[in-house]
């Protein structure tokens, strides 16, 4: 029973972070979404007017009275439906703007994360926290605060009005809006909530499956299985749907209720009208009532859906705001201390792992890296080998231990300058689906026409640039496919140069090329490195390499070769 508590307590908490943290990002929003609510309250209150006053009308026109004009409910009409537009269209904006700066928050976060880059989540999760679960938050205020705002309004305007009349009537309708404006959508978010919670994780796993399927399509192939995997992503799809259907018909169900209360409302104004149970209405002021009382459950209706949505929108600001997990780097760009341009590298008894419960990578692992020194750390896959290089990134910190440039601790200097004084190409360096010209911009924003064809040369590729019909305007395609494989990484490798780092730390950098064009962009990079420090990790040496020391990462230590 403890247990129970323990875990029930923990998603109280988890919720009510996730939503502390989305309204301290939309906080700069305030003013306008609070705005925006005044101004659906403004709507709110014409068409609750129009539709009194034209239920008046109705009922003099009836009882023989003269009408002389209707230009009051034209009034009315007209700027309820102005004021409708001018809801839609600014609470829309000022959602909009609220989507983006989370966004921008979210991006900026993965970025300052341990997974920034090194591929540690899968990418279709990523772009359904980007892409879904932050849209579903669209509904957050758009769905749910305006509506429940509307909703306190609306309960106010039809106790007030009708307890003007009879106060019995008053509660009784109150009580029945209550229901179903209130616990209603209450009761769809509870009990839909842990079914928001498969139906946020269905949609994320149905994304990763086919991002999957899009990104191994060769080898799909070539191993006969689009039959084996097209099962799988129906599979996925099925689950979905059924955990669709099943919310569906509960909020349904619930809808049900919401609608029964609504006629109950409309029977006791009948009632009162033929005196049943409530007295002191004439027919005037029955028919008043009436209008107002179907107008105002009529905004009821979309209240149950929204509050089956309230699952998935909690589970959408957890799994948002979970990106957050990860370990960060604290920055410390206010100190204003910068890294010295040269100077040796050293691990002093560093020790890692990626949590409480995980190995460790290293223990009191210890390296000195001179300046000027080129050296290769060679070791099988999973020994932790691309860790080494986050940690001189900063994008994770030792669990204990420290690393050094010239005598003084990495954790004083802020990260960007840290990432400016080591140039970083990877196994995975990524060609964006842009030009030449912005893809090498990327290293070194500032660089000339002059830097970028020499950056291009060093790499010995410019030849390659030059012959094609655009040159560093050539657009290279989504992930570079536009050029082979040797000349994408060449590329990459120029736009590594351009940063005029003293350290150049490479991992991996001829992953997936063939044998000889490996040993040819070692060659070049034996001529372009000068007196750069560079650190190569690799699984082996091609022979090629101008090496100084080797060492090898096993058992969460390095020993020289």
């Amino acid at each position: 029973m403890q247990n129970i508590q323990d875990i029930t307590r923990s998603e109280k908490s988890s919720v009510t972070a996730a939503f502390k943290t989305i309204f301290s990002i939309w906080y700069k929003r305030l003013p306008a979404l609070l705005f925006g609510i005044f101004i659906s309250l403004i709507a709110v209150l014409l068409g609750l007017a129009l539709m009194s006053f034209a239920g008046g009308k109705v009922a003099l026109t009836a009882m023989g009275a003269i009408i002389t004009s209707s230009l009051f409910l034209k009034m009315v009409g007209v700027s309820r439906m102005i004021m409708r537009y001018v809801e839609r269209l600014f609470t829309h904006n000022a959602m909009f703007h609220a989507l983006a700066d989370l966004r921008i928050w979210f991006f900026r976060t993965l970025a300052m994360g341990s997974a920034a880059g090194l591929g540690f989540r899968h990418s279709g999760d990523i772009l359904s926290r980007l892409v879904s679960d932050i849209e579903t938050l669209d509904g957050l205020y758009l769905r749910l605060i305006l509506p429940f705002f509307g909703s306190i309004l609306t309960s106010f305007v039809l106790f007030t009005v009708i307890a003007h009349y009879n106060l019995a009537l008053a509660v009784s309708i109150v009580i029945c809006y209550g229901i179903s404006a209130f616990l209603c959508p209450f009761g769809a978010g509870f009990i839909t909530r842990k079914r928001g919670k498969k139906l946020v994780q269905g949609t994320a796993q149905l994304r990763i499956t086919v991002l999957d399927f899009i990104h191994g399509l060769r080898e799909i192939r070539a191993f006969g299985a689009e039959h084996r995997v097209s099962i799988l992503i129906k599979k996925n799809e099925n689950e979905l749907f059924d955990q669709q259907y099943i919310q569906a018909r509960e909020v349904a169900l619930i809808g049900v209720i919401a609608y029964f209360f609504g006629q109950v409302a409309v029977l006791f104004v009948l009632m009162s009208g033929l005196n049943i149970g409530f007295h002191g209405l004439n027919a005037f002021h029955t028919v008043f009532c009436l209008f107002l009382t179907i107008t105002a459950f009529e905004l009821v209706v979309p209240l149950s859906k929204a509050g089956g949505l309230a699952g998935q929108i909690v589970n959408a600001a957890i799994r948002v705001v979970n990106i957050n997990d990860n370990k960060k780097v604290e920055d410390n760009s206010k100190s204003g201390k910068v890294p010295p341009e040269t100077g040796d590298i050293k691990f002093r008894d560093v020790s890692f792992r990626w949590g409480e419960s995980q190995p460790w990578l290293y223990q009191n692992l210890n390296l000195t890296i001179a300046q000027g020194k080129k050296i290769a750390i060679i070791g099988s896959s999973g020994v932790g080998k691309s860790t080494l290089a986050a940690l001189l990134l900063k994008v994770i910190q030792p669990t204990k231990g420290s690393i050094t440039l010239a005598d003084q601790n990495l954790d004083w200097f802020d990260n960007e300058s840290v990432r400016k004084r080591i140039a970083w190409l990877s196994q995975n360096t990524h060609l964006f689906d842009d030009t030449i010209r912005q893809n090498l911009l990327l290293g070194n924003p500032d660089a000339t026409e002059e830097d970028l064809w020499q950056a291009l040369s060093d790499a010995a590729v410019a030849n390659v640039v030059r012959e094609m019909p655009d040159g560093l305007d050539t657009w290279l395609g989504e992930g570079g496919v536009k050029v082979s494989g040797g000349q994408g990484r060449r590329i990459a490798l120029a736009r590594t140069l351009l940063l005029k780092a003293p350290i150049l730390l490479l991992d991996e950098p001829t992953s997936g090329l063939d044998g000889d064009t490996e040993k040819a962009f070692f060659q070049t990079l034996n001529q372009i490195t000068g007196n750069r420090t560079v650190i190569l990790i690799m699984h082996r040496l091609t022979g090629v390499e101008n090496i100084d020391e080797v060492w090898r990462l096993s058992n969460g230590q390095l020993v020289a070769e």
